[in-house]
């Protein structure tokens, strides 16, 4: 059970996170409102059960197939959306496809494929984001740069998916304005899809930020940021046994 205390705590950490991105927004001249993302990996679901129903959070993301499992008929039945925001390997399809709100992590033509004949088969579509990997970087998932105009021009053939814009993670900085460039570049990326893209997908997504990058990924144009320490603290991993 939440102590009084720790629901204080969560409570002061999400409205500082929200006037945080409500002062990078104005900073970069207002537009399009900016969506948290509240990252739930080892989250107990009680303390993100209290920020829905308590502070009005509305999105939630797990980067674990197992973790959004378990948390999602919680998630979903107190009224927010469950996104799926890690890496999602193909043989982890059948639990993700069709119940997450947005998969922001498509990194490739084979995981494309996969998602699409099962969400035929659930008679569904799925909204997805394509996966930058904007620092090219060999540890981290996600796509060439160079080679989003290729990808996006191929989702064409997967009809149960609906493109809706890109995430991108950044690499490991030192200071926050050492993101800036990586953030400008992704914005970049996300005007050309923004021309190109079917007009059938509603609001484009740009999904980047996260707690140590958040409010510059904002003031670069960021309208949607994934924060989870900032709000919930330190993760505690469990002990191996």
């Amino acid at each position: 059970m939440l102590t009084e205390e720790r629901k204080t705590e969560l409570r002061d950490n999400y409205r500082r996170v929200l006037e945080n991105i409500e002062e990078a927004r104005l900073r970069r001249g207002g537009g399009d409102p900016v969506t948290l993302l509240a990252a739930t990996k080892t989250v107990p679901e009680e303390e993100v059960l209290f920020l829905i129903r308590e502070c009005g959070l509305t999105v939630c993301g797990e980067n674990r197939q197992q973790e959004f499992t378990s948390k999602y008929n919680g998630v979903t039945g107190a009224g927010a959306r469950m996104d799926f925001i890690g890496h999602l390997q193909t043989n982890k399809i059948r639990f993700v496809a069709g119940r997450a709100g947005l998969i922001h992590s498509l990194d490739s033509l084979r995981l494309a494929s996969g998602l699409d004949a099962r969400c035929r088969t659930l008679g569904a579509v799925q909204d997805v984001l394509i996966e930058i990997n904007i620092g090219g970087e060999e540890s981290k998932t996600g796509i060439d740069p160079a080679m989003f105009d290729e990808i996006l021009s191929r989702m064409a053939e997967y009809r149960a998916l609906r493109v809706r814009g890109i995430m991108t993670m950044a690499p490991k900085c030192e200071k926050n304005e050492d993101f800036r460039g990586y953030f400008k570049k992704s914005y970049q990326i996300y005007l050309d899809f923004l021309r190109k893209k079917p007009h059938n997908i509603g609001e484009g997504v740009l999904s980047m930020g996260m707690s140590d990058s958040y409010v510059t990924a904002v003031e670069e144009g960021s309208n949607m940021v994934r924060v989870g320490s900032a709000i919930f603290g330190a993760r505690i991993y469990p002990a191996k046994g």
